[in-house]
């Protein structure tokens, strides 16, 4: 980053006040009348409801409309563990997403706490404030047992968006790039480098779509993981291959698919000349890549290529995913966020790439054109479509797997008074 794009990212957050989000009322508070209703006396009535119902605090207050954002701050994006309180300006970055993609108020929280065990009892006590929680930033492997504890013990939707969001819109790219080089994710040969929480979560969610687990090599720091090596948890011991071989080099060679969420330039233009005809490479370790584009352009003119940055075609990016996973989730009150809605997400992210491009979209981009092909696999972000399609998905998905506990709305998507 240069020094000027810095010098503007910190006023861009301190001016014209400290921070990106804010508390704004929903209702009059202009006179006395007002204000005994708001407070004493008025106040008193949905509290009695609630009491002689707890599903009455959707009806009587802003739980049915408002997400945690959480952090212990343990992964802060590419910056590795900074503490609860340095996370907070990407909590508040991810509540400012929420309201601005899906119209979701979110607040941020940040646990202090080094224990997984103490972040999940702080978490649990107040996750009855909210109608969902969005976890984030929290390193591996605590997170596996931080989700699903917290999973088990909410009655909210409980998401982890650096493994789901991740492997969401990750998988959504990766069905229609296969489909554009002519390939099935079934007999797909796939290297995911990289093996934390987002890398288990995309290679889970492939193979709920399914791709193979003999066919995926997995890799952490010390290379390919296979039975009986050491350094192999019980979660990267899911994708343990029964091979010989042993590096990235070794794993590139005959490759479709490569997938990076590791570190910068790690995926050679040797490397990527062993892989397949028509590959795909998602190399979305930010901000720099595992392969540049460029360079993998100049190798292969055959290869799809996706990062995670804005600045080149194909952003594999979670906003896609998160503020319209949550919509859906909240708009039918799901408890919570399985596996069924997850695939509805990536089915409908993915079917949505291939509809014309709208005009919004064009201007925003600045682009006379643009369909999907090579360098349009997955939408844009700022395309309007992704609250109606995805949310909807998602929300459908959520009735018919037996989560929600509202009926599909007969109009969709709701109104900010149907909330």
């Amino acid at each position: 980053m240069s020094e000027d794009l810095k010098q503007e990212a910190l006023a861009y957050h301190e001016f014209p006040r400290p921070g990106k989000i804010s508390v704004e009322l929903t209702t009059s508070a202009q006179t006395p009348h007002d204000l005994a209703l708001a407070y004493s006396p008025g106040v008193a009535e949905p509290c009695r409801e609630i009491a002689a119902d707890p599903l009455n605090a959707y009806r009587y207050t802003a739980k049915g409309n408002l997400v945690a954002v959480i952090s212990n701050g343990s992964a802060v994006l590419g910056l590795g563990d900074l503490g609860a309180l340095a996370s907070k300006p990407v909590m508040e970055g991810k509540a400012l997403l929420f309201k601005r993609f899906a119209g979701i108020d979110a607040i941020d929280i940040e646990v202090d706490a080094v224990r997984s065990q103490e972040f999940i009892e702080a978490v649990s006590r107040i996750a009855g404030t909210f109608g969902g929680i969005n976890l984030e930033d929290i390193k591996a492997p605590e997170c596996f047992e931080i989700e699903r504890s917290l999973i088990e013990l909410c009655d909210i939707p409980v998401f982890h968006d650096d493994q789901h969001g991740t492997a969401i819109v990750t998988a959504a790219g990766m069905i229609n790039a296969l489909e554009i080089q002519g390939k099935q994710l079934a007999q797909a040969k796939i290297v995911c480098l990289g093996a934390g929480a987002a890398a288990i979560a995309c290679m889970r969610l492939l193979v709920s779509l399914g791709a193979r687990c003999d066919n995926i090599f997995m890799l952490d720091r010390r290379g390919v993981i296979y039975p009986g090596r050491e350094g192999v948890n019980e979660y990267k011991a899911e994708f343990a291959n029964n091979t010989n071989r042993r590096s990235l080099h070794d794993a590139c060679e005959g490759a479709d698919v490569f997938v990076g969420l590791s570190g910068a330039d790690l995926l050679s233009a040797e490397m990527l000349s062993l892989m397949a005809e028509r590959p795909v490479v998602f190399a979305c370790s930010n901000p720099d890549p595992e392969i540049k584009p460029e360079l993998a352009l100049a190798t292969r003119g055959d290869v799809i290529v996706a990062t995670g940055r804005s600045d080149y075609p194909n952003q594999v990016n979670n906003v896609l995913g998160f503020p319209f996973i949550f919509r859906g989730a909240l708009d039918v009150r799901a408890d919570r966020i399985n596996e069924a809605m997850k695939i509805a997400a990536v089915e409908s992210i993915s079917a949505l790439a291939k509809e014309p491009v709208s005009a919004e979209v064009l201007e925003a981009c600045d682009l006379d054109s643009l369909e999907y092909g090579t360098d349009y696999i997955i939408p844009k972000p700022m395309d309007s479509r992704l609250l109606t399609e995805v949310s909807a998905a998602v929300a459908r998905a959520a009735v018919d797997s037996g989560v929600a506990r509202l009926p599909y709305p007969e109009h969709y998507p709701l109104g900010p008074g149907d909330l």
